[in-house]
């Protein structure tokens, strides 16, 4: 079926073993790496990209430029995939196949977190690249552990109360500034369980029923000056590769770009460029979007997203982000042949044992 926007990808076999051709997911042959090493000079560098979505835009955006740059890329989805723990380490299966690859590239779900974090953390012990790596993935998820870690690290965010009775929720609602203020879960995406309520009362009510279902509410300070409006940066290996201006549309005061909100590009302050780097810093993350509020006291963190999407942020800047994420890998993989690491020896050591099916 023919695709618009970026190029079609046409299905092929997946690289999952050397020398054989399991079928995985889609993969994409490119060419033009720079040989680095005799490997590099015998062998193209595969990248697994983990997504449930191979249609997704992000995911065929990174496809196509990580082919570009030399990469076999193989999209596969997560939740296929066996891990299989053992003396030696332990490896990652896929119908009963060893995956093999030089680096991986994760784009994990809200629903599918700790799933897919196993995985990724399995992909780490065994030596490869990872670009996100199991902990700054989860670390972003939960939104308290992110306020905790930032604020610790002098990195400017909402005041924010975690509320573990509802009997504390008005002491909460006062201490971030009193009413409006937000409601909101730990964990969440898109903007999903995020709540503008008017009254103590309100927060009352919602945080009952939040903890009622087994949920972890948070009350943090509603910023009037930055209502329906928020900035998003696009960090890749600590450098701000773009940035965009979201509204939200109507009455609505989420600016998520799904929720139907508008995006712009904008260009950064010093000092909301330098906090969107730390912030990504704090958490351990090489690609990720970084929400900030702008308010009268300066900028303040709102979200950092470890999987975020290009769609918005590409449209608005016309800034090739996708690219960016592919030679970032590049110069991953390359630092990793010029100077081959522990984790390196470690995947030597892995690829030295059968390639028995599992």
């Amino acid at each position: 079926m023919a695709q618009s926007g970026p190029e079609a990808f046409n299905p092929s076999d997946f690289m999952s073993i050397r020398g054989h051709t399991p079928s995985v997911g889609m993969s994409y042959r490119g060419k033009g790496l720079k040989a680095l090493s005799l490997a590099a000079q015998t062998m193209e560098p595969r990248l697994v990209l983990l997504s449930r979505g191979p249609e997704l835009y992000s995911t065929r955006r990174l496809a196509t430029e990580a082919e570009k740059v030399g990469w076999i890329v193989d999209i596969v989805d997560p939740l296929a995939l066996t891990v299989v723990v053992d003396e030696d380490g332990g490896r990652v299966f896929h119908r009963g196949w060893p995956v093999e690859c030089e680096a991986v590239l994760p784009r994990i779900g809200y629903s599918i977190t700790r799933r897919g974090v196993a995985i990724v953390r399995q992909f780490e012990q065994s030596g490869v690249i990872v670009l996100n790596t199991s902990q700054g993935i989860l670390r972003s998820r939960d939104k308290l552990v992110a306020c905790q870690m930032m604020a610790e690290a002098r990195v400017p965010v909402p005041i924010t109360a975690h509320v573990g009775a509802w009997e504390d929720t008005d002491r909460a609602v006062r201490r971030v500034g009193g009413a409006p203020c937000v409601v909101k879960s730990t964990e969440g995406t898109h903007g999903s369980g995020v709540f503008l309520v008017n009254s103590a009362q309100q927060a009352r009510q919602l945080v009952y029923q939040m903890l009622e279902r087994g949920m972890r509410p948070l009350v943090q300070e509603y910023v009037k000056e930055s209502h329906g409006s928020d900035i998003r940066a696009l960090v890749v290996g600590g450098e701000v590769v773009a940035s965009m201006r979201r509204k939200a549309h109507g009455s609505e005061f989420r600016s998520n770009f799904h929720l139907g909100g508008s995006v712009s590009s904008v260009e950064l302050t010093e000092e909301q460029r330098e906090i969107a780097i730390r912030s990504t810093e704090t958490l351990g993350l090489e690609l990720a979007g970084v929400d900030m509020l702008e308010s009268e006291r300066g900028p303040l963190v709102l979200e950092v997203n470890s999987s975020p999407g290009l769609e918005g942020i590409e449209g608005a800047t016309k800034i090739n982000v996708a690219q960016k994420v592919a030679i970032r890998m590049n110069k991953l993989y390359e630092d990793l042949l010029v100077e081959p690491s522990e984790a390196e020896e470690n995947r030597g050591h892995n690829e030295g044992r059968s390639e028995r099916a599992y």
